[in-house]
C-alpha cells in the first residue's frame, strides 16, 4: 500500500476504495438479481445497477480533475461482504428467505458506500474541490434512496413473506 503523506492522499485513497467498491458491485448485482426471486427485488437490482454505472462515470470524472488514476487499490471491505453474500446465495434457502438474506447483504454494501462517500465528500470540501463534493453527495443521495427502497421493500413485502414461508413450510406461487 502507498504511503498516505497528505490529507489529499487520504481523499485520492478513499475515492480508489469507492472505485474499487463500485467496480465489484457491477459484477454482484447481477448474479444478486439472478439469485432473487422476487421480481420486484430484481428490478430493484437491475436498476442499482444501472445507478452503479453512473456512480463509477462520476468517479472517472473526478480521477480525470484529479490527474489521478482510479485503480490501484482493492477495497477489501465490499470484497467480504460480496464473498460473504456469494456463500449465503449458496446456501440452501427458500426463495423468499433467500431474497430476505440478499436484502441484508444489499444494505450492508450500501452502508458501506454511505460511510466512504460521505467521508469522501466532507474531504473534498475540505480540499476545495467543490464540484467534486456535488458529484460525491449526488451519489451519497443516490445510495441512501437505494437503502430507503431495500427497507421499504424488506418491511412491506419480503420480510413477510419470508416469514410466512418459515411458519408453514409452503412457497407462494409465482
Amino acid at each position: 500500500m502507498a504511503k498516505l503523506r497528505s490529507f489529499r492522499d487520504l481523499y485520492v485513497n478513499e475515492l480508489k476504495d469507492l472505485y474499487s467498491a463500485e467496480n465489484q458491485i457491477l459484477k454482484a448485482l447481477p448474479k444478486m438479481a439472478q439469485a432473487a426471486s422476487s421480481s420486484q427485488l430484481q428490478q430493484g437490482f437491475n436498476n442499482h445497477l444501472e445507478q452503479t454505472r453512473g456512480h463509477v462515470d462520476r468517479l472517472d470524472r473526478i480521477f480525470d480533475r484529479l490527474g489521478a488514476k482510479p485503480t490501484g487499490k482493492k477495497c477489501k471491505g465490499v470484497e467480504g461482504l460480496i464473498e460473504e453474500a456469494k456463500e449465503e446465495m449458496m446456501e440452501n434457502m427458500e426463495p423468499d428467505v433467500m431474497d430476505a438474506d440478499l436484502i441484508v447483504a444489499a444494505q450492508k454494501v450500501e452502508h458501506y458506500e454511505m460511510a466512504g462517500y460521505g467521508s469522501a465528500r466532507t474531504h473534498a470540501h475540505l480540499l476545495g474541490e467543490h464540484e467534486a463534493a456535488q458529484l460525491l453527495q449526488q451519489t451519497l443521495d443516490e445510495e441512501g434512496e437505494t437503502d430507503k427502497r431495500l427497507t421499504q421493500l424488506a418491511e412491506s413485502v419480503i420480510n413477510r413473506e419470508a416469514l410466512n414461508q418459515g411458519e408453514n413450510g409452503s412457497t407462494r406461487a409465482r
